[in-house]
């Protein structure tokens, strides 16, 4: 890895930003810190906020200007075991009153609140009175539904306007949101919505993606007729495909609506209430229903898009993502901080304007953008980026995550977008938040993640559990509790599943299954999850490696890779998907092998390289590398309702050049 500047902080701005207010208070108490512009200054920002969990944490609510009531100045209670607080006792803020939609409607003026745009261009415009009104016409209808406090809401929407207002109209009655997109088929929507068991559902009659209509209603009968416990669903007129269901349980959006609702109220709850249900993506069962807490989930992404975005009152966040992705409930949280919101629905790269979010980017005046690591790199495959001519306005920090960021993806930024923070970021559903992530007061370099977040005790483990070495790869882990982690699993009474998602390996160790290295900077790589690692000879290595190098290559579009278990050793097996006209003769596999070897080491390089036409991911874009493994080596896909091509599997199934009694392409 290079040590390679790819962008400083501008002094000024850094200087006025909610991290240096912080460091500049501590320097002010007494504490012993140096000069914010010098190198290391963040690293013992981070710290002193590990060492002083409770005050630094107590900051954040304060610094934040959380509406609520603390109660008492208790921070945690219980001590600081990790693990589910039914089972460890460990509680943050226990005497806290809070309501999350109140610290998120906190405006009530004519400025924009969200800009919407599709693949058709912009979409509409929502003030904040009017969002608010929006809101309190809605929890006013869901009142009269029956909807209460600990109740579930579900939202089987496009990531439109009507999917904000539902959320913040759950939150303010102290019920539960729990989203999906509309892409999912009757299965996958049951497999997640049927296990927490909501009352109500607000649906799209269609959405728009790839330059095509899709109707969602033929799914909606077959939705509930098998989860009974929806009494009522709300079906919002998006696409124009709305047509006569005949059912007494569907309800029309527009019936909210009235001219003069009463008063908007919010229920304060405590500070672990459930406010939304998130759903992993894997494909080994049933995904998990993980709940995340009312307090936990504000004070986390105040902390992070203030501090770590350094977001401001009146900026424009836009996050590519869908409502069944954890980044929809992050980009929501901008309205916390008063940030006006750009929800994008549709492809990222519709036939009819493949560069539409550029133009977007233009258009709105965005601040902050934030994507996919696999669409910047497709960008920069297909030649999409701003375009000779276009100005990006006030763009001024581009963050990615979804799968590690390539080092070349680094430079494309720099040189196509221009001088923007680039902030590879990584966390995941299981906290909805970061555990890595950007800092507006560091640089950045090549290829790497700029930090820890603030009082996120992140280290790297060893095999033996110790902390590893500077540039030594192993288990990306978190030592002490924080306040986003899961209040639970939906229907885990006793606690079991979850401590043995993340605390089974070591105890009170939370063990977060991504492969990542600690850089000389303070920064992290990640080079994959744990779980898809290759083991080759021994030598355990990263997945992202091999990416990194296959992405170099002009001819192929994108790739997979496993680890194939073949007699008593694994075989590294690379899948590629190639340009239009291109054939994958052996010239072209040599140039692979040739690039992974030079790039990465020789345990990297694949022994099969083979073409495929598609690759599978999961909905929200991740590469489902465990899915093909299954498939290569004969055992059953469980839950491939997750997967958003699941046709894609069978080209991996039965190929000969993958029998296991072959010596394979050496």
């Amino acid at each position: 890895m290079s040590n390679e500047l790819i962008w400083s902080p501008d002094p000024v701005r850094r200087d006025e930003s909610a991290m240096a207010a912080l460091y500049r208070s501590l320097i002010d108490a007494g504490v012993n810190l140096p000069p914010i512009e010098e190198s290391g200054s963040y690293l013992a920002l981070h710290r002193w906020s590990i060492d002083n969990l409770e005050q630094f944490w107590s900051e954040i609510w304060n610094r934040g200007e959380v509406i609520g009531d603390r109660g008492s100045e208790m921070v945690l209670a219980g001590g600081e075991r990790m693990g589910p607080p039914a089972v460890t006792g460990t509680r943050w803020f226990p005497d806290a009153r809070l309501n999350f939609a109140e610290n998120l409607l906190r405006r009530n003026d004519d400025a924009t609140a969200v800009i919407a745009w599709d693949e058709r261009g912009p979409a509409g415009e929502i003030s904040w009175r009017e969002l608010r009104h929006e809101v309190a016409c809605l929890a006013q209808r869901m009142r009269e539904l029956g909807v209460q406090r600990g109740d579930r809401v579900a939202g089987w929407l496009p990531n439109i306007p009507a999917a904000v207002v539902g959320m913040l109209a759950t939150a303010s009655l102290g019920a539960t949101w729990t989203s999906c997109s509309p892409d999912f088929g009757v299965d996958g929507i049951v497999d997640r919505f049927g296990q927490t068991e909501p009352v109500l559902l607000i649906f799209a009659d269609g959405y728009f993606y790839g330059g095509r209509q899709h109707d969602c209603q033929s799914k909606v009968l077959p939705v509930l007729d098998r989860i009974p416990s929806i009494r009522h669903a709300i079906r919002v007129h998006h696409a124009g495909t709305s047509r006569d269901l005949d059912d007494s349980r569907i309800i029309e959006w527009e019936t909210h609506r009235i001219a003069a609702p009463e008063p908007l109220s919010f229920e304060p709850v405590p500070f672990d209430h459930p406010l939304y249900i998130l759903y992993s993506s894997g494909t080994t069962g049933l995904p998990k229903c993980l709940v995340h807490g009312v307090g936990g989930t504000l004070l986390q992404h105040v902390k992070e898009l203030s501090f770590h975005t350094d977001l401001r009152n009146g900026e424009r966040l836009c996050y590519f993502t869908t409502c069944g992705w954890m980044m929809w409930n992050w980009l929501v949280s901008g309205l916390a901080v008063g940030a006006t919101l750009v929800l994008y629905d549709g492809s990222p790269m519709p036939p009819s304007e493949p560069d539409i979010l550029w133009r977007m980017i233009e258009e709105t005046d965005l601040d902050v953008f934030g994507t996919s690591a696999k669409y910047l790199s497709l960008a920069e495959k297909s030649g999409i980026g701003p375009r000779r001519g276009r100005t990006l306005g006030r763009l001024r920090a581009v963050l990615s995550t979804g799968s590690p960021l390539s080092p070349e993806s680094f430079e494309w930024v720099r040189r196509e977008v221009g001088p923007v923070q680039v902030a590879s970021i990584s966390g995941g559903t299981d906290i909805v938040s970061c555990f890595v992530l950007g800092n507006p007061i560091a640089p950045v370099w090549r290829g790497e993640i700029q930090g820890p977040g603030l009082g996120m005790s992140v280290e790297v483990f060893d095999d033996d559990g110790r902390p590893a070495a500077i540039g030594q790869a192993g288990e990306l882990v978190c030592t002490r509790p924080f306040p986003s982690m899961p209040v639970g699993f939906w229907g885990d009474s006793d606690g079991r599943r979850y401590l043995g998602a993340y605390f089974e390996r070591w105890d009170g160790v939370w063990c977060h299954g991504d492969w990542a290295t600690r850089t000389a900077s303070g920064g992290f790589v990640i080079s994959g999850r744990s779980d898809a690692t290759l083991n080759p000879g021994g030598v355990r290595i990263g997945t992202a490696e091999i990416y990194r190098q296959v992405e170099t290559i002009d001819e192929v579009v994108e790739s997979l890779v496993i680890g194939q278990r073949i007699h008593d050793d694994v075989r590294v097996v690379l899948f590629v998907k190639l340009r239009d006209g291109v054939e994958l003769e052996q010239h072209l596999v040599d140039t692979i092998k040739r690039r992974i070897r030079e790039g990465a080491s020789p345990h990297h390089v694949p022994k099969v390289v083979l073409e495929v036409d598609d690759i599978p991911r999961t909905r929200s874009g991740k590469l489902s590398e465990l899915a093909v493994r299954d498939v290569v080596e004969g055992r059953a896909v469980r839950n491939v309702g997750a997967l958003a091509n699941p046709a894609a599997l069978e080209q991996f199934r039965d190929r000969p050049e993958l029998a296991v009694d072959r010596v394979g392409q050496g």
